[in-house]
């Protein structure tokens, strides 16, 4: 309830509309100590709330089967746990086109994206076949599988 009221008053500041978009980084401060030349990310610092909520959703979610795409049952095959991640990218309005992750991943080669809130469209196409992600947790290998949103 509190992630409603702050995201209703930002939007009611004007700060958040149906023109805007963007995203950002966020890590998990439970599992990601920044080095003594890094900070966290802004992300962690404007969002506290939100934050906690992410990665208390990721819990959530990891304890329940997860839709894969392409084939990419890896974790549902091995009878394996989704690992915690350290990192999330929050995305409002965003597009992307078509491309693979780049980074190390931090030993996590299996991405997850959900879709929250109320919108229309907001498609993930992986490898070419689209996925609707609206409250339906999808995993894929984003460091191998190219993916970009509809």
């Amino acid at each position: 309830k509190n992630l409603q009221v702050k995201a209703s008053e930002t939007e009611k500041r004007g700060k958040v509309s149906k023109n805007n978009f963007g995203s950002f980084t966020v890590v998990n401060p439970k599992l990601f100590q920044p080095s003594s030349n890094q900070n966290y990310p802004l992300g962690n610092k404007l969002f506290p709330d939100l934050v906690q909520g992410i990665f208390k959703l990721e819990e959530i979610i990891c304890n329940q089967e997860l839709n894969s795409a392409g084939g990419n049952d890896e974790r549902q095959n091995q009878k394996q746990l989704r690992l915690p991640s350290t990192h999330c990218a929050v995305n409002f309005n965003a597009s992307f086109t078509p491309h693979v992750d780049s980074g190390t991943g931090l030993g996590q080669s299996l991405s997850m994206i959900v879709g929250l809130g109320d919108y229309k469209g907001g498609e993930i196409y992986v490898e070419g076949d689209s996925y609707h992600i609206r409250y339906q947790p999808l995993e894929f290998d984003g460091w191998k599988q190219r993916h970009w949103t509809g």
